[in-house]
């Protein structure tokens, strides 16, 4: 069954990030395509003017109107993108990239739907438990008629379900280490990229939260780094709940990697290495 999602916004089902002052513009066409092009988010001669943002309930064609530079050379992008409704919104440029994938949208459903049906089991667990402590019987017949004590069966015991992760909207402090290097496919490529798996990672907040395994992208920043197994980092980043997707076609074991990775951390910046 096809899904149709609205396309104009509203105050309430949109997030907006503003940008903080002035932008850079782009000065003609050419300046637009270059920037389009070097972010990764068109390749054909005639590059797209109209991109997909997408949030787990709905979708919407936007248009880039210009960027924001930081970092001490400049050398990091945040887009500004303009909603139909006129709302300009920052974003990053892999992640607009990522929206661009089919399968981003099917990912945000699913991760939804899994949500909603754990939150429905414990619902039916809880109205389990009240009835059966309210209906059990206190005793039972025998077949002489009299009145016997039901024998005490065993306890079971629940298994408690590890608490969620409330992930932070803004960018946090964390400090975690180099776990390995791996291959990651990337939908939109269709080929595999290189990404830092992280262990031990926590966010260091008033009240630390372990968030245990992480993966990042190795981006040409990180590379200059030098980064090595087991060392352990500080970073200021965003994490958002996001599996790593398993890599295709490896030939290097030492780049394949098997487990599963729930969270993505997305622009590490201020990295030192402790």
């Amino acid at each position: 069954m096809a899904i149709t999602l609205p396309h104009i916004e509203t105050a309430n089902t949109t997030h907006y990030i503003p940008p903080k002052g002035e932008y850079i513009h782009f000065s003609d066409e050419k300046h637009f395509a270059e920037k389009v092009r070097e972010w990764g988010l068109s390749s054909a001669k005639d590059v797209k003017k109209e991109f997909w943002y997408k949030e787990r309930t709905l979708q919407r064609l936007v248009t880039i109107k210009g960027y924001e530079s930081y970092g001490v050379t400049g050398e990091f992008d945040t887009l500004v993108i303009q909603f139909q409704d006129g709302n300009l919104s920052c974003i990053n440029p892999a992640l607009l990239k990522e929206m661009q994938s089919a399968s981003f949208a099917k990912e945000l459903m699913i991760q939804t739907t899994t949500e909603q049906i754990e939150a429905l089991e414990d619902s039916n667990r809880a109205k389990s438990s009240s009835i059966d402590s309210t209906t059990s019987p206190e005793s039972q017949s025998s077949d002489s008629g009299e009145i016997t004590p039901k024998a005490a069966q065993p306890s079971k015991v629940k298994k408690e379900k590890a608490p969620k992760l409330i992930l932070p909207e803004e960018k946090v402090h964390f400090t975690a280490q180099v776990k390995q290097f791996a291959l990651s496919w990337n939908h939109f490529n269709e080929e595999n990229d290189e990404v830092v798996i992280l262990e031990n990672v926590r966010i260091d907040s008033e009240t630390p939260v372990e968030v245990g395994l992480a993966w990042c992208a190795h981006s040409k920043t990180l590379k200059k780094f030098e980064l090595t197994p087991a060392e352990t980092l500080e970073f200021d980043g965003k994490i958002v709940k996001k599996s790593l997707p398993k890599g295709k076609d490896i030939d290097d074991e030492a780049l394949r990697f098997d487990g599963t990775v729930a969270y993505k951390i997305n622009n590490p910046s201020k990295l030192k290495k402790l």
